[in-house]
């Protein structure tokens, strides 16, 4: 060996020990670390922008984020339990059964132990969720196409036209989480976890019915392929026991709360007629046709012209071969917010959580030249979001 090798050979050390799951996620939120800066500057240019709008309109800036509408049921609940119904003029009456109880479950709890009310508990929530969704957003971003998929995709979703709802004490940002990150724990073969974060989700949402339909259908899916190559049950069932499991058990936080329902209510579909209640039932989009009818031609034509685009990104979906339980997922979000009969202005928000449709665009962001062009348009969008947030946050009707 030479003298120049001996003067620059390193000692060799320790062969490095196994990671423990601390490092793990050490080194998950530091891959993560660009797609949740970018995710939080959005969000705080969109609350910039409100409580700009608000102090110059005279009015509080907390008061439409924590204290009205869907978020004022959920304090409701936190604080009193399922017992508040309202009769409306027309006869109809609407409960608090409508609501799932994950939320104002975690908004009781934290009230209870720091010194925030229900609604602050339920701004922290949404808050803390919105992150931990942009986390799992880029997790399924970065598995499926690298990491500045992950971080355009993150910034995507905080940019929504409807973001705002992201900073209110609602639940899009708690399902969106449990979804995400039950999604990616699918595409890394963790079925239990999945299903764990599917009981949750459906707890949280009745759209967890979506995830509940991602996971079950991947799982056939994956069973009808292996057992019409192998002809033999037993050894394939073995092989995806953990598989069969997580899908058994995603449902059983959705089941669990619609058998509360019943049980309470005295009748097995009591869920079901309260959703009617309230207008929410399923009548094939029967609603939606007719609210396109009445609208005047220019408005019609400019929402069909939304709707064609939103079919256009699935279809973009499809063509990317999206794995089986993203789409499956995204594609479900979108169709029970469509044939849904309940109010037509909150229906760009139900379809937030099904993030896997912003992947096109994120792929087609980074095919621009620089990174200063993505960020650009990313700066732009974010300011239009945030702009629409205010306007509508300080209107009169519920998003």
């Amino acid at each position: 060996m030479s003298d120049h090798q001996l003067r620059t050979r390193t000692p060799a050390g320790p062969a490095p020990g196994p990671r423990t799951p601390g490092s793990r996620a050490a080194a998950a939120f530091r891959a993560a670390a660009p797609a949740l800066a970018v995710y939080a500057g959005a969000r705080a240019l969109g609350l910039l922008a409100f409580w700009a709008a608000a102090s110059a309109a005279g009015k509080d800036p907390l008061g439409p984020l924590s204290g009205r509408w869907d978020s004022v049921w959920y304090q409701r609940i936190a604080e009193n339990g399922y017992r508040y119904t309202v009769t409306l003029p027309d006869g109809s009456v609407h409960s608090d059964l409508a609501f799932f109880p994950l939320l104002p479950a975690l908004e009781r709890a934290i009230s209870e132990v720091t010194p925030l009310t229900l609604g602050g508990a339920g701004l922290l929530v949404a808050w803390t969720a919105g992150l931990l969704a942009a986390w799992g957003i880029f997790a399924v971003g970065a598995q499926l196409r690298g990491r500045r998929t992950g971080v355009v995709l993150a910034a995507l979703w905080g940019v929504y036209p409807t973001a705002f709802v992201q900073s209110m004490a609602y639940t899009e940002t708690l399902f969106t989480a449990l979804a995400a990150w039950a999604l990616y724990a699918v595409l890394r073969g963790r079925w239990i976890v999945a299903g764990a974060l599917c009981v949750l989700a459906g707890l949280t949402r009745p759209t967890a019915a979506a995830l509940i339909a991602a996971l079950a259908i991947t799982a056939a899916v994956t069973l009808v392929r292996e057992y019409r190559d192998e002809c033999r049950a037993g050894p394939v069932l073995r092989r995806h026991a953990r598989m069969i499991a997580g899908v058994a058990l995603a449902p059983l936080g959705w089941l669990a709360y619609v058998v509360f329902v019943a049980v309470r209510e005295g009748s097995p579909f009591a869920y079901f007629d309260v959703q009617a209640q309230w207008g929410n039932n399923i009548d094939g989009g029967r609603a939606l046709a007719a609210f396109i009818a009445g609208l005047p031609w220019p408005a019609a034509l400019g929402l069909c012209a939304a709707l064609g685009l939103l079919g256009w990104l699935v279809v973009l979906c499809v063509r990317q071969r999206q794995p089986l339980p993203v789409l499956v997922y995204a594609i479900t979000i979108v169709v029970i917010s469509l044939i849904g009969a309940g109010y037509f202005g909150s229906r760009p928000r139900l379809m937030m959580p099904a993030f896997p449709l912003l992947l096109p665009p994120a792929v087609a962001l980074l095919r621009l030249r620089t990174t200063g062009r993505t960020a650009a348009v990313l700066a732009v969008l974010a300011c239009a979001s945030a702009a629409y947030g205010a306007w509508t946050l300080l209107g009169p009707g519920p998003p």
